[in-house]
């Protein structure tokens, strides 16, 4: 396992400011997009490299925010600063507050600020694609937002992987949409079970967490719950997000070939058998872990794949 960042190792300010973004887990953001693009590309739109690209840096922006402003709330609430259970660095925060390199000020200004940075440039990509992007990236930053923040505290309130499901899902909705200049079910069916398989990897992390939320007053969806009944809970949002695959593939809403994506269930299930088996073992779930975040990566990947070079009658539509 890789060891928490110290002052004494880390003395650079830029290194430090970047790194407290967590960009090692920017990926799901990077894969949502690509399953965007490659769904406009796969209805004939013909895809702008600029736009591209800054739609996909507008939304790895804005998920660096949300990074920072949970890291910032969960120090303020005491949850990392209790967490002895942690799997660093999947779980219990960046540690930048908590070991003394940024100052819980300092991280509210630069969490605050990626939000606030997003929001020129995607007015100018709502004034080149249409006005439905203003909804779509305020719905996305508001969600970002208040999975953390108060007074809502959508994550300490059990609906934690509701907004995930949400945001991601509008990550893969908004890129189409910045191509296409118009909503299509395509990126809306494509994007969901992707969606499932982020919040998957949210579920899973709170494992190891569960202690120090319970005492911190961070009421997730485990904590609620409890380790025993919750770990069914993973097996069940895993086999909804693949039986939804299929299912749209079955109905011709996605391309035949978008089945090569279900093939990560292998990952998913293993996950699944690892956590049943070790819910209440915090040391033994870090592999579950990587198995959750490979999962949702390579599950993208090839479904972003599938939809870009795969052509069908619902690709139109």
């Amino acid at each position: 396992m890789p060891t928490e960042p110290q002052p004494a190792t880390l003395t650079s300010p830029a290194l430090r400011v970047l790194l407290a973004t967590r960009p090692a887990f920017l990926g799901v953001t990077l894969v949502a997009c690509l399953i965007g693009l490659a769904a406009a590309a796969g209805s004939g739109v013909t895809l702008d490299p600029l736009t591209a690209v800054l739609s996909v840096l507008l939304a790895l922006c804005a998920h660096a925010g949300g990074n920072v402003i949970n890291d910032y709330h969960d120090a303020r609430s005491g949850a990392d600063a209790a967490n002895t259970t942690r799997l660093y660095p999947f779980t219990g925060g960046s540690r930048f507050i908590q070991n003394g390199l940024l100052s819980e000020a300092q991280t509210a200004r630069l969490g605050y600020g990626l939000l606030l940075a997003v929001i020129p440039t995607g007015l100018w990509l709502s004034w080149q694609a249409g006005p439905a992007l203003v909804g779509i990236g305020l719905a996305g930053l508001f969600l970002g937002w208040a999975y953390s923040a108060p007074p809502l505290k959508l994550m300490s309130r059990g609906l934690g992987e509701l907004a995930i499901v949400a945001v991601w899902w509008l990550v893969v909705v908004g890129t189409d949409y910045v191509q296409r200049g118009s909503v299509s079910p395509v990126p809306m069916l494509a994007g969901l079970p992707y969606a499932l398989l982020v919040a998957a990897i949210l579920y899973i992390n709170q494992f190891p967490d569960h202690d120090s939320d319970a005492a911190s007053g961070k009421r997730t969806l485990v904590v609620i719950l409890g380790r025993d009944t919750a770990k069914w809970g993973y097996l069940m949002l895993t086999l909804i997000a693949y039986i939804a695959l299929v299912f749209m593939i079955e109905r011709n809403a996605l391309p035949q070939k978008a089945a090569v994506a279900a093939f990560t269930l292998v990952l998913s299930f293993r996950a699944a058998r690892e956590l049943i088996a070790h819910a209440s073992e915090p040391p033994a779930l870090a592999g579950a872990i990587r198995l959750t975040l490979v999962a949702a990566h390579v599950h993208g990947l090839l479904l972003a794949a599938a939809l870009a070079f795969a052509s069908w009658p619902g690709a139109l539509r």
